[in-house]
């Protein structure tokens, strides 16, 4: 590691804890599988990123005859440990999945009356521990879905790597069909305020999933510029600011990934 980028490294920590975060970045160049981060080995919940690997594994299911139907529908059948072994089998590490989607609706957010939201915000923030357990099931890294910033590049890698043009000296372990799929329902994530406003241009292309709960505010995705160059980016964080609302959270989350890429980026030139 460069001074420069020591430097830099140093610089966006302190942004980050300026700026009420905790977080976990990765960026990688998907062509050279040069990477840049911050703690990205770091296991967090990871709230409805879930959604990747839970889709990924429903449409392998449809794809092998197991299920029959529409993706959307079948979520529910396709159990936490279906989507671990499916995982395991394409040879991908680091994400836990322990629970189904539903209980990501069952927290103390629910209990509050939307003016004191931010009590439940408060608890999410206090009620930890040192060892990452947590009083919110959803948030202790022993019964939450859990991954890390590291093991999220390595799937958006592996659902990029079978598109068409791409293939190695190795067949790519995701089927090409069941790839193109999740990375056409990324493409068009409706949530684009995080890191969006920092990757999408007329020049390039994000396509994301992002996941937020409680104090967590998460994103990872792809950015594909027109001059061929890909950037696997993966931002898992905590707001240590007990509120709701938080743009100026999103911005920095966006801000910090974008630098980290920048540096990625110079390096090519």
């Amino acid at each position: 590691m460069t001074t420069g980028t020591e430097r830099l490294l140093g610089e966006l920590r302190r942004t980050l804890r300026d700026g009420g975060l905790y977080g976990s970045f990765l960026v990688r160049d998907l062509e050279t599988g040069d990477e840049i981060g911050i703690d990205p080995d770091i296991e967090l919940p990871v709230a409805s990123l879930v959604k990747i690997p839970l889709a990924l594994v429903t449409l392998e299911r449809i794809r092998r005859g197991e299920l029959d139907g529409a993706a959307d529908a079948l979520f529910a059948l396709t159990p936490p440990d279906r989507v671990g072994a499916v995982l395991h089998e394409f040879g991908l590490r680091g994400i836990a999945v322990r629970h189904t989607m539903r209980e990501l609706m069952e927290t103390p957010v629910e209990r509050f009356d939307p003016a004191d939201v931010h009590l439940a915000h408060a608890l999410a923030i206090d009620a930890g521990t040192p060892g990452r357990g947590h009083r919110v099931p959803q948030l202790d890294v022993s019964r939450a879905n859990t991954g890390t910033a590291r093991a999220f590049v390595d799937l958006l890698q592996a659902l990029w790597r079978s598109r068409p043009g791409t293939e190695g000296a190795e067949p790519p372990a995701i089927h090409p069909d069941v790839a193109a799929r999740v990375r056409g329902f990324m493409a068009n994530n409706l949530v684009r305020n995080r890191l969006g406003p920092d990757f999408d241009s007329d020049s390039s292309t994000w396509s994301s999933k992002t996941g937020m709960l409680l104090n967590l505010r998460h994103e990872v995705g792809v950015v594909e510029h027109a001059d061929g160059q890909t950037y696997a980016v993966a931002v898992l964080t905590e707001s240590r600011v007990a509120a709701g609302r938080q743009p100026g959270a999103d911005a920095l989350m966006g801000q910090v990934a974008r630098r980290l890429r920048d540096e990625l980026r110079s390096r090519w030139v």
